[in-house]
């Protein structure tokens, strides 16, 4: 069947779960509704960017259809005018059968054109979507107009349901997929005795200054112990400096921004995955971090937190350990304790196990699709 794929902006290559499905969803038969295209279109599908179509008309009609909008759907953020009819031609004229919106606030954006269409309109809660959003004062009103206009729902963790539910949003065909990670990809490799890793953007919930304050704290250079750091952001520079104060960079490494493939292969002979995400001041969560579970996939053991849809993914003591959000003291005896603990290469082959059981993104792509024709049977 014929999928739109409905999103922020196409393409980012950081988005593997969105290009996923992009690329391979029903058979690779996805069109793409974006608000902004970034001019890649890697998997030559069909696109539609609104926001690059939006003339003057349709800047001055907004003054009047925006207030309405936020009347009958508790938002703003429909198309209206030129954009809406020519996106109504574009999801004809590509035999659209039903759309899929990648987070719960691009949904919000599609679902009112999809139900004039009689388009069935699914969509994908992933981390800030269920946590973040719903602090904007309109936002829960408008998810809870939007859910019994939508086909299904879908989420990274129960975590994230369970959040919206806290919030009066709920949906009767709801489902946890994770995002999932290709798991003949990213597999163990020869594991360096003593190596840590750290990916993602270094921003508030990822907490990386409480990471490195503790790897510094419990290990040392008698172990052999040697943390890989992954990614940039706003705290790059704190968490270098931090580094630099204690005199140890010899013992952290700083790699930047790296490709996909590079982390891949960093994680395959990395022995301990290293993660402390907090709830960010603003709500902001995780949802499922992928990241975990392609660590898990290459028998990584995991030292992180209870937060969000981790617990979902670490069996605490028998895959990894988990400490409570800003337990900095906690998080450094976590970490001593993996670096002594017994059989270790049986509970990096639990992990391994677990990733392919739990988390094979081929799998859950699967069940993705067979869920929605379900859902429309």
């Amino acid at each position: 069947m014929r999928i739109a794929i409905a999103t922020g902006e196409y393409h980012l290559q950081g988005e593997t779960f969105i290009n996923r499905h992009i690329q391979h969803i029903f058979g690779g038969a996805a069109a793409v509704v974006c608000g902004r295209f970034h001019g890649d279109n890697p998997f030559g599908v069909p696109y539609f960017a609104w926001r690059d179509e939006e003339g003057v008309a349709d800047q001055l009609a907004k003054l009047v259809a925006t207030p309405i909008n936020r009347l009958r759907f508790g938002t703003g953020r429909p198309p209206i005018g030129r954009v809406k009819r020519e996106l109504r031609t574009f999801l004809k004229e590509n035999r659209v059968e039903a759309i899929l919106a990648e987070f719960g606030t691009r949904a919000l954006a599609v679902y009112p054109l999809a139900r004039e269409m009689g388009l069935p309109c699914f969509t994908y809660f992933r981390g800030a979507d269920a946590s973040k959003a719903l602090g904007i004062f309109n936002i829960p009103g408008a998810y809870a107009k939007m859910m019994p206009n939508l086909a299904g729902v879908f989420s990274v963790s129960q975590f994230l349901l369970d959040n919206l539910a806290r919030h009066g949003v709920r949906h009767d065909n709801a489902h946890v997929i994770p995002s999932g990670v290709d798991v003949r990809r990213f597999s163990p490799g020869e594991k360096r005795s003593g190596s840590c890793l750290m990916v993602g953007r270094l921003v508030e919930k990822k907490a990386p200054l409480i990471t490195l304050r503790a790897f510094l704290d419990a290990t040392g250079e008698e172990n052999g112990a040697h943390l890989d750091v992954i990614g940039d952001g706003p705290l790059l520079a704190d968490a270098q400096a931090l580094v630099a104060q204690a005199g140890a960079a010899g013992r952290v490494t700083f790699h930047g921004a790296q490709p996909h493939e590079t982390v891949r292969k960093r994680l395959a002979t990395t022995e301990f995955f290293l993660q402390h995400s907090v709830t960010a001041k603003n709500g902001n969560t995780e949802g499922l971090p992928t990241v975990i579970q392609e660590a898990m996939a290459c028998g990584c053991l995991t030292v992180s937190t209870r937060h969000a849809g981790i617990p979902e993914a670490i069996d605490e003591g028998e895959t990894g350990w988990l400490v409570d959000e800003h337990d900095a003291q906690g998080f450094t005896d976590a970490i001593r304790s993996v670096f002594v603990a017994q059989g270790r290469a049986e509970m990096s082959q639990k992990a391994r196990q677990i990733a392919e059981k739990r988390f094979d993104n081929d799998a859950l792509l699967k069940k993705l699709e067979r869920l929605i024709v379900e859902s429309l049977s």
